[in-house]
């Protein structure tokens, strides 16, 4: 069965109420007419990295809730979960009798051991894309008091797989019969880039070997009747290359692109990328990552880069950079803006909602972030208190706070933008991008008898729906966002 083409929101399982459960109460009290499924990030045992460091993803951590609580959403809502193909905590039962066994371990073959590539040059380390400031190496010690080295991409806790094996495919595999037969419909490839390990190159997104993973990923989730949504910062060419193959790539090009229509008033480069964009994405505004740069370089100007960097960094944390072994590098060399969507937009709710019509009239399914259902503001405790620079945009909510925020006259006006895009028949239709002038969008759906049509005027920030009403004779009526 495929998924709705609904919105769907994206939450920790723990950052609405305590935990799964509250997060389904909260759901249901202001959410069931309003979202067609959920993007409920990791809930797995985790020792690092906010939950993607997982031991297993056969496990619920107890601490959040049970298979029950999953299951039970999965009945109502279709649910994506995260598959992190790409690593696996350093505490999970596989990686422990490693270190037990050392190379006799049965699972001894899931891990990358860097002796194997032989002596890497600094040339060849320089190369190498990684996400630390050091080498993406660590060194273990084993029962015996020998020691070994495995390739480590991202915290040391984080022990990357080897797809040269057979035992990781059979890992995935098992995990992915495990997650549909829980009822996961969505399957969000969290870090799949780094799983291409070839000496001399990046080590990241290597073509081919890069397309063949994914399409073993996907083949096999659709035998178990689920979709795939890889998730990849970079060249906003390799989300053409996902949607070709059948799966869901991320519109992770719009923030950026949105951002910079509504404060600059210029709709040129948004339209540009509407006429040609994937019709299969899944499109997010925020998400629990900053506004990456690297997805809207080749579709915004370098100079329309740098101005939307510059005029968001006055109200947000130091940025994201990217690093490589040898040096910080690339356009700005910025990878990540931390900050909330709405602060970005200065709190502004006209264009705050703006925001979100482009978005829901923009071919795919749509996701919103959970602090951005909220409106919510840059949470700068939080920030200070785990020296994580995205967490000024993973503020916890409880559900009494929770309760308070859906009661915004903002949110009132976003809700009802979400209703009518989950609800209205047109969207299962053609995409039409309409003529306008460069100080404004145009967007519309037709299906059938069914019409809708939305104008964005960026001078002033406003939004205005127009449809036909099938509870009207089909006659045209209009929705003031």
């Amino acid at each position: 069965m495929s998924l709705r083409n609904a919105v769907q929101l994206m939450c920790y399982p723990n950052r609405i109420g305590r935990n799964l459960a509250d997060l389904g109460t909260f759901i249901d009290r202001h959410l069931a007419d309003a979202i067609g499924g959920a993007h409920i990030l990791p809930f797995y045992p985790s020792n690092a990295d906010g939950g993607f460091s997982p031991l297993t993803h056969t496990e619920v951590d107890p601490a959040v809730g049970t298979w029950a609580d999953i299951e039970r959403l999965a009945s109502r809502y279709d649910i994506c979960a995260d598959l992190t193909v790409n690593h696996i905590s350093d505490e999970s039962p596989e990686f422990r009798d490693f270190v037990r066994h050392g190379y006799q371990s049965e699972y001894a073959d899931l891990f990358v051991h860097v002796h194997r590539f032989g002596n890497i040059s600094p040339d060849d380390l320089a190369k190498i894309h990684i996400r630390k400031e050091k080498e993406p190496f660590r060194e273990v010690t084993f029962a015996d008091g020998s020691k070994g080295q495995v390739w480590c991409t991202f915290t040391e806790r984080q022990i990357d797989l080897n797809y040269e094996s057979d035992k990781t495919y059979a890992l995935m595999e098992h995990y992915i019969r495990f997650l549909t037969g829980k009822g996961i419909k969505l399957l969000r490839l969290d870090a799949f880039g780094y799983t291409t390990k070839r000496i001399g190159t990046s080590c990241f997104l290597v073509e081919p070997e890069v397309y063949r993973i994914l399409e073993w990923v996907n083949e096999v989730a659709h035998r178990y009747g689920a979709e795939c949504l890889p998730e990849v910062h970079d060249h906003t060419s390799y989300q053409y290359a996902i949607a070709r193959r059948n799966m869901h790539p991320y519109g992770f090009a719009l923030p950026p692109l949105v951002l910079y229509s509504l404060l600059a008033a210029n709709s040129v480069h948004l339209k540009h990328w509407l006429r040609m964009c994937p019709r299969n994405q899944v499109t997010v505004l925020d998400t629990h990552d900053g506004i990456c740069i690297p997805d809207v370089e080749g579709v915004l100007p370098d100079q329309a880069i740098q101005d939307l960097i510059d005029n968001i960094e006055a109200r947000s944390a130091d940025p994201i950079l990217r690093r490589s072994a040898a040096n910080v590098h690339s356009v700005g060399s910025i990878y990540q803006l931390t900050c909330t969507f709405y602060d970005a937009l200065m709190q502004n709710d006209d264009a705050y909602i703006a925001a979100r019509a482009i978005q829901f009239f923009t071919p795919g399914i749509p996701q919103v972030y959970y602090v951005g259902l909220m409106a919510g503001c840059n949470d700068q405790q939080l920030m200070e208190q785990t020296g994580e620079l995205r967490d000024i945009n993973r503020h916890f909510y409880s559900l009494e706070e929770a309760d308070e925020a859906m009661a915004q006259p903002v949110i009132r006006r976003l809700l009802t933008l979400m209703q009518f895009r989950s609800q209205y028949p047109a969207f299962d239709g053609r995409f039409e991008l309409n003529y306008s002038n460069n100080s404004s969008v145009a967007m519309a759906w037709r299906h059938g008898d069914y019409y809708c049509h939305l104008f964005v005027d960026l001078n002033f920030n406003t939004a205005r729906v127009r449809f036909l009403d099938p509870d009207d004779g089909f006659r045209e009526r209009t929705l003031e966002c």
